[in-house]
């Protein structure tokens, strides 16, 4: 069969604009015929069901009208009977549709320009949605693009196939850029947007660095070296944590690299900014001693609960562990995941002596002893009057100084004293309105009920309501500064666990919830069954 010009155009226009767009040719011909469709609903009603078939092959095109099968016609232009349907199609039933063909038309110059802005929105949509799909797959990649041109500050990368964007904010500090520059950016997020994807490109992020560290060194590309942590101060100093899976591959040295080339490789590309390589390990302690180098550390005190540690320091590094405006801290806080608090070995000498004189004094008021007593007390461990009165008699008596008569006199002081301050805390509780009804919740002490009382918690029901982070508090972590917030129970040794077993107490005792059946009678249960 012979092509007509006509159609052989159609079909050479198609294939054009597909190599032009880099998109398929079948976008192009189904946008097409959803010209010619709607051109032809222009003429023949708005209301009429066209269909308008295009042959990738030969460019022959079919002009249909569809009409739907019924009983009962209610719109002519879009309904045909029962008998006229079968009278074409012998086979047809209500809900079917019968094809018309349509006479070839003749565009107008209306219906021209209409059907070639149809074609243009399909075909940018189909560009646009390319891109997208290129785009999305490379996020958490590195791309290479030049410097199409600056606005205010942003920075718009020509990546071949699409447009990037370096914010402001995510350029390093003092790095400029010129219309025609080569420049390599980590891609972070790419956004669908009425006006196309958007593709927003990073180089202050965190794991550029560790992406750039993948292309310089082979053993991190293979899997042999695993990067853990990255931190960044962006064009000025940054610390990253690797780990070796070889035991015979030195994770720091291979990063390094032959006199430093691939450390220095990476250091270029970041604007001169230093890089210190500090080896992972699982031990939070020792990866910490290793994350503030170059500063030397004396001891190390976790407190895992909190996620916060405190490290001791020799005078003389002090300034050397803070680092400039806090950066070598900072860093390693960022690094490790812990808030670090850095003491002089001066500074922690000086804390434990008035710990110390604290609990001497403390001794000294509740037991009514003299200071030689409170400092026995405190220097054996004792850090309160509880520990004191309920310990076996022959810890107190083993003190250096004391017989067991001694020891059975302090600690009835103890007991005196706390039955004292029991008394003043229950008289406290009912003058703030606080139930009896809390103290069956176990768990509960009578200083815990003051605390809740001021705090507006005063019965079993306000006390079911609260969530463990209004009882213990929580910690909200922004731009790497965490900042806490305290709860009820704050002042407590309460651990977020204990807190909500308690709230489940008491939405028990409230009647919000059903108890829980304890092990054995579940265990009787599924033998029954």
């Amino acid at each position: 069969m012979a092509v007509s010009a006509n159609r052989l155009e159609l079909l050479q226009i198609a294939d054009a604009v597909a190599r032009e767009k880099s998109i398929d040719r079948e976008i192009v011909i189904a946008a097409m015929a959803d010209a010619i469709q709607k051109a032809a609903r222009s003429r023949y009603g708005q209301e009429t069901n066209i269909r308008v078939d295009i042959n990738t092959k030969t460019g022959e095109m079919k002009l249909q009208r569809l009409l739907e099968v019924v009983e009962e016609v209610e719109d002519p232009n879009t309904q045909i009977y029962l008998d006229l349907a079968r009278d074409k199609n012998p086979d047809a039933e209500p809900g079917d549709f019968i094809a018309e063909q349509l006479p070839p038309m003749e565009f107008g110059r209306i219906a021209a320009q209409s059907a070639k802005q149809v074609i243009v929105q399909k075909v940018r949509e189909a560009e646009r949605d390319k891109q997208y799909d290129e785009f999305i797959g490379r996020v958490n990649e590195i791309v290479n693009g030049t410097v199409k041109r600056v606005e205010y500050g942003n920075v718009i990368v020509d990546l071949g196939k699409g447009e990037g964007i370096i914010r402001r904010d995510e350029q390093i500090p003092r790095e400029l850029f010129r219309y025609g520059d080569r420049v390599r950016a980590f891609v972070y997020d790419v956004r669908r947007e009425q006006r196309g994807p958007q593709i927003f490109l990073s180089r202050t992020h965190p794991q550029f660095m560790a992406k750039l560290f993948t292309m310089e060194v082979p053993e991190i590309y293979d899997g042999i070296i695993e990067i853990k942590a990255v931190a960044r101060d962006p064009g000025s100093r940054a610390k990253i944590a690797v780990v070796s899976r070889d035991s015979s591959v030195d994770p720091v040295g291979a990063c390094v690299g032959m006199r430093g080339s691939r450390v220095q490789a990476v250091v270029g590309e970041l604007q001169g900014e230093k890089i210190d390589i500090i080896p992972w390990s699982p031990d939070a302690a020792s990866f910490l001693v290793n994350a503030l180098q170059p500063a030397e550390v004396a001891k190390v005190v976790l407190d895992e609960d909190a996620e916060r540690i405190e490290v001791v320091v020799p005078d003389d590094q002090l300034s050397l562990a803070i680092g400039r405006r806090g950066q070598n801290v900072r860093l390693a806080s960022q690094l490790t995941g812990w808030d670090i608090d850095i003491l002089t070995e001066e500074e922690e000498s000086q804390r434990r002596q008035k710990e110390f004189t604290e609990r001497s004094a403390l001794f000294m008021d509740a037991l009514n002893v003299d200071e030689m007593v409170g400092q026995l007390l405190a220097s054996e461990g004792f850090a309160s009057v509880e520990e004191v009165a309920y310990v076996d008699n022959s810890e107190v008596a083993s003190i250096e100084g004391f017989d067991e008569d001694t020891a059975a006199e302090i600690q009835n002081r103890a007991k005196e004293f706390l039955d004292q301050r029991e008394k003043e805390l229950d008289d406290k509780r009912k003058a703030l309105g606080v139930e009896d009804d809390l103290r069956q919740i176990e768990g509960l002490t009578t200083a815990m009920l003051v605390a809740l009382g001021e705090d507006g918690v005063k019965s079993v029901e306000d006390f079911a309501g609260c969530a463990a982070d209004d009882l213990v508090g929580w910690t909200e972590r922004k731009d790497g500064e965490t900042k806490k917030f305290t709860g009820a129970l704050s002042a407590f040794d309460v651990s977020r666990q204990d807190a909500e077993a308690m709230i489940m107490q008491a939405r028990v005792m409230a009647g919000w919830v059903e108890p829980e059946a304890p092990a054995s009678e579940v265990d009787e249960e599924a033998e029954e069954a």
